[in-house]
């Protein structure tokens, strides 16, 4: 019977040290290893994050990662001090101001990555 362990996102970027970069400093995630087919990151509660090269860089249109937070506006404010630029939506469903959006007892805000992956950063409320 299949009984994974634990999911493990990955994450498709173009150039690694570019995205070393915004991963540890920008995010503040710890390397857990370097490897032949990328870096992976540990991502909190033992999930492990998969960052590695391919031509497919940044072409998903939806989010490839969520990040649950304790404190989303506290969050925010300081990945935005760290450069980070959240994003703006107006869609049926889901409206940001100031780059937040509450859905259904969540409060929730996305990003992108230096190669337009979507990431986003969540609260239960």
């Amino acid at each position: 019977m299949f009984e994974p362990l634990r999911a493990v996102p990955t994450i498709a970027v173009s150039d690694i040290e570019r995205a070393k970069k915004f991963y540890s400093e920008t995010l503040g995630l710890k390397a857990k290893d370097e490897r032949v087919d990328g870096i992976r990151y540990e991502a909190g509660g033992g999930t492990l994050l998969l960052v590695y090269t391919s031509q497919f860089a940044g072409t998903a249109k939806s989010t490839s990662m969520g990040f649950d937070v304790d404190d989303l506006d506290k969050a925010v404010a300081e990945l935005r001090e760290r450069g980070v630029v959240f994003e703006e939506y107006d869609l049926p469903g889901l409206k940001t101001m100031n780059g937040i959006a509450e859905i259904e007892g969540l409060k929730g805000a996305w990003f992108k990555d230096p190669d337009g992956n979507i990431l986003s950063i969540g609260q239960e409320i």
